[in-house]
């Protein structure tokens, strides 16, 4: 009987720790599924969504023109976007800067994305530069975390802000990874 309880133990503690992440996969699926279906006008170009809304769930499943486009139809409508990593000081700079001056953003964390390393490469490409933040303010990349925090103590960000296209304004305060 006691040669059989640390097995029946340690089978319990596998069992929940399937459990554990199982969920968190959920969770980042529903992320993911959550940042898709924003973007309406552009749930035709991603070829892993089924009829019934549904996707794969294996990593990196979107091609590199997949997330290319991915990126034009998110920076397209929204007016600030911010591409990010959870743990980069930069990035939390960045944010800090729109909160600052009040201003909706969009995030993508890459970082938790099913696709992040695959979206960086396409940023390296659309932008020149790989580091986090890559941050866009109506269609343009302005740059990253310092370079966000110079236009802002410059007195040039704000007014980048209140240019945007009507297209950006209109969606702003949809979905998630919004400042407050």
């Amino acid at each position: 009987m006691f040669a059989t309880r640390p097995t029946i133990f340690n089978l319990n503690r596998l069992f929940l720790r399937s459990l554990s992440l199982q969920l968190r996969d959920c969770q980042l699926w529903s992320a993911d599924c959550s940042e898709i279906f924003n973007f309406e006008t552009s749930l035709h170009t991603h070829a892993h969504l089924s009829t019934m809304g549904n996707f794969s769930s294996s990593p990196g499943s979107l091609s590199s023109a997949q997330c290319t486009q991915l990126i034009e139809d998110v920076v397209s409508h929204n007016c600030v976007v911010i591409f990010s990593k959870t743990t980069c000081p930069y990035c939390k700079m960045a944010k800090n800067v729109f909160s600052e001056i009040g201003a909706a953003y969009k995030v993508i964390e890459l970082d938790e994305h099913r696709d992040g390393k695959l979206l960086q490469e396409a940023l390296t490409h659309i932008t020149g530069a790989r580091t986090v933040p890559r941050v866009f303010v109506n269609g343009k990349c302005i740059g990253g975390g310092s370079d966000t925090k110079t236009l802002h103590e410059q007195g040039k960000l704000a007014s980048l802000v209140e240019q945007c296209a009507p297209c950006c304004a209109n969606s702003e305060g949809s979905g998630s990874g919004h400042g407050p």
